[in-house]
């Protein structure tokens, strides 16, 4: 369904956001909540794949649950739902793509409130538009919150891009990305946990990272480095570690390096 927009119907196939009102011995009726109004049954037989003996061991009054849509009758009124014919994968994805949505109509709700317009408004003159240029309204408050300029590149013009990117930075957080590497230093010096020590310095926080450094077990260290990007991290780890590595050898010590085992 597209974002800020509420169809009549749902289409087959479509995972949805549903409200469990009534649980019978033979099924489950449920309110869809992207769609509202609309009520939908999950038939026992799509309750789970397993043996359902006591349908309330597997669903309960008040759960918010994602299901698939399995068929659409508009005469009727009828919308048939399965909870068995959703993984656990696609639960998360529905559930968080569902949380953003909402996150992203309470940020749009300020910036329309800043701009002097409704909410309606604000969709029609810009908001669907950045919902087709990236992807989804909460990815364009993602994106202009770590690059405020992206609105100007993507040819948005307007009093309003101003509060966007205003209400982007205020509200959310950067996401980042973490990878984990290990780095392993000895020395038989006098002075070899100091010249460790020193070793272990050439891991830093940039501009662009943050790096923490934890020992993990003689003569190993974890290293784990969060980025705005794969390739950033990767970069980092392996030019930090190098310079670790160099450090230690220098001071007649021995070490090596690696990402995650």
């Amino acid at each position: 369904m597209a974002e800020g927009e509420e169809y009549d119907w749902p289409t087959e196939g479509e995972l949805v956001i549903c409200d469990v009102k009534t649980v019978k011995d033979f099924g489950a009726f449920l309110e869809l909540e992207e769609y509202q109004g609309k009520e939908g049954f999950v038939h026992i037989s799509e309750i789970s794949s397993g043996w359902v003996k006591r349908i309330q061991d597997h669903i309960q009054e008040g759960e918010k649950r994602v299901c698939k849509v399995l068929r659409v009758d508009k005469g009727k009124g009828h919308i048939d739902l399965s909870l068995k014919q959703v993984n656990d994968h696609q639960k998360r994805e529905k559930l968080q793509a569902w949380k953003n949505q909402k996150k992203a109509d309470n940020l749009l709700d300020i910036v329309a409130e800043r701009y002097g317009k409704g909410l309606e408004e604000c969709y029609e003159e810009f908001g669907f538009e950045l919902s087709d240029k990236f992807g989804s309204l909460y990815k364009a408050f993602e994106e202009v919150s770590l690059n405020s300029e992206i609105l100007k590149k993507k040819g948005f013009e307007g009093e309003w891009t101003d509060h966007f990117v205003d209400v982007a930075e205020e509200n959310i957080s950067p996401p980042y990305v973490s990878i984990t590497g290990f780095v392993e230093l000895s020395s038989t010096n006098p002075d070899g946990v100091e010249d460790i020590k020193e070793s272990l310095s050439a891991f830093q926080d940039t501009n662009d990272s943050h790096v923490e450094i934890s020992y993990d077990a003689a003569p190993k260290y974890r290293v784990e480095i969060r980025s705005e990007d794969y390739k950033i991290a990767e970069e980092i780890f392996e030019e930090q570690a190098e310079k670790a590595v160099s450090k230690i050898e220098e001071n007649g010590g021995k070490g090596e390096y690696y990402r995650k085992e």
